[in-house]
């Protein structure tokens, strides 16, 4: 729960300096005072699109490492990871929509090992809904999809020294998906935060992976479908951090009702895009995670390399 509560206070930090950057000084907001009065005062206008909006970018991260002759020692390895984000919106006066499906795929192959493994592999929907109503307050009910593409195995070396690999996750297993009615604050589509305090959420597995007498994340043994009610709470704030370097905050938590609702699961992304020009940057994708129906502490992933981007 603590872990919940300071990225909770972290996210709405980073949200209040961006705040504090924008603020004029004292001379400034004089000045914009001394207009006001002198101006009559008009209506804002809505001047986002009416109807649907559409953006995608496809994306390639690749990394490298090679040693030779190197004292300090080292091994050669080859990576990369292929992304893909893609954002469909709709606008009307009282209603907004907005739906997200992020994709990625990553191999990593280094000299010394016998097997390519995955350094990324998830695809996930995010779709909100809301009717408008005061102070960029909304009436919402949204759905969140996410899974792994294919199988996924543990490795280890046996007493010869020969590396072995055993498979523990199977194909869109496991699967979560969350849905529920609730409250939307957006300040704009780079700044929003939802929070369902009714969400229905089930964890679906495929039932051959269960284990004896335990529990696959979280599913009986013998059972594909796990229910949980709770509350779901999700942020996103993006802004420029400096000339050229946009940073991406995404932000999950859940709180299961029904059984120890102090455990509260953490699902957090930042995303680091240095732009070099319109098809080249620099990307630093870090993610952490906190269930522990899947795990008992955090999982961390980071990734950093050259990225190639086409947008549509």
């Amino acid at each position: 729960m603590k872990h919940a509560i300071m990225l909770c206070f972290l996210f709405i930090g980073l949200t209040a300096r961006s705040q504090e950057l924008q603020k004029p000084t004292v001379i400034e907001a004089a000045i914009q005072k001394s207009a006001a009065i002198q101006k009559p005062i008009t209506v804002t206008q809505d001047t986002i699109p009416k109807g649907f909006r559409s953006k995608g970018n496809v994306s390639f991260l690749f990394n490298q490492a090679a040693f030779s002759n190197w004292a300090a020692g080292g091994e050669n390895s080859i990576s990369g990871t292929l992304g893909l984000v893609y954002d469909l919106n709709y606008h009307q006066e009282k209603w907004d929509w907005d739906t997200r499906i992020v994709a990625a795929y990553g191999l990593t192959q280094t000299k010394n090992s016998q097997f390519t493994r995955k350094t990324d592999d998830r695809f996930e929907l995010n779709s909100v809904i809301g009717k408008k109503g005061e102070n960029h307050w909304f009436y919402s009910g949204f759905l969140n999809f996410r899974t792994q593409i294919t199988k996924g195995f543990n490795y280890s070396t046996d007493e010869n020294g020969v590396e072995t690999r055993t498979q523990n996750t199977n194909v869109f297993s496991p699967a979560y998906v969350s849905f529920g009615p609730g409250v939307l604050w957006k300040k704009s589509d780079h700044l929003n935060f939802n929070i369902a305090p009714g969400t229905s959420k089930m964890t679906i597995v495929d039932k051959s992976f269960t284990l004896p007498n335990s529990a696959y994340f979280g599913v009986a043994e013998g059972k594909s479908i796990r229910y949980e009610l709770g509350m779901y709470a999700s942020g996103y704030y993006k802004f420029t951090l400096l000339k050229n370097i946009v940073l991406e905050n995404i932000l999950n938590l859940y709180s299961n009702y029904l059984e120890k609702p102090e455990n509260v699961d953490i699902n957090y992304s930042a995303n680091v895009v240095m732009s070099i020009n319109k098809y080249l940057s620099t990307n630093i994708n870090f993610q952490t995670i906190y269930d522990d129906n899947a795990f008992n502490g955090f999982q961390t992933r980071e990734v950093l390399g050259l990225g190639v981007n086409y947008g549509f």
